[in-house]
């Protein structure tokens, strides 16, 4: 397993949210990514750690099961989805005008939306039309449309991993 390290005078800084509150912190007169308001911050950090500890296993539910399980976890999925998409509400970020550590926490899940759709047969536009903007609205920055991967290759990886666990 890869952990995500930031070396800054000669010093470690592993896993990628402390990576990113490190960088607010130590850099936080030329730019912010969190929150000021204390509540706000907590906010953020919930919805990180909600849907972090969330989308692995309902996602990998999604691909892997079939029938009622796969019916659950797309049920599960999409209602965890519509909590975001209230949260998110009418912004275009979840910081508002600002993109910030939601955004950047969350941006990288949407690469797996069309897997999920393929295995699921749904959409997430149609679902959740306000979540798919702010996908969009995200990919206008080179910083995340550079970053991320091609959701048809990661489809293509899947089903490469499922050959290979014997998923059919």
């Amino acid at each position: 397993m890869k952990v995500p390290v930031l070396i800054h005078n000669g010093k470690p800084i592993c896993e990628s949210l402390n990576i990113l509150e490190y960088i607010d912190e130590v850099w936080k007169d030329k730019f912010t990514i969190l929150p000021h308001h204390p509540y706000e911050k907590a906010k953020s950090r919930f919805w990180i750690h909600f849907f972090d500890k969330m989308i692995f296993d309902i996602g990998r539910r999604m691909w892997a099961s079939k029938g009622e399980d796969q019916e659950a976890a797309k049920l599960e999925f999409l209602k965890s989805l519509k909590l975001l998409e209230e949260e998110l509400g009418d912004k275009p970020y979840f910081g508002g005008d600002q993109f910030g550590l939601l955004d950047i926490a969350l941006i990288p899940f949407s690469c797996r939306f069309y897997t999920y759709e393929m295995f699921c047969k749904f959409s997430v536009e149609k679902s959740c039309p306000k979540i798919m903007k702010w996908v969009n609205k995200c990919n206008e920055r080179g910083s995340v449309s550079k970053a991320l991967p091609n959701p048809y290759k990661v489809y293509d990886f899947v089903l490469e991993v499922k050959k290979m666990l014997g998923i059919e």
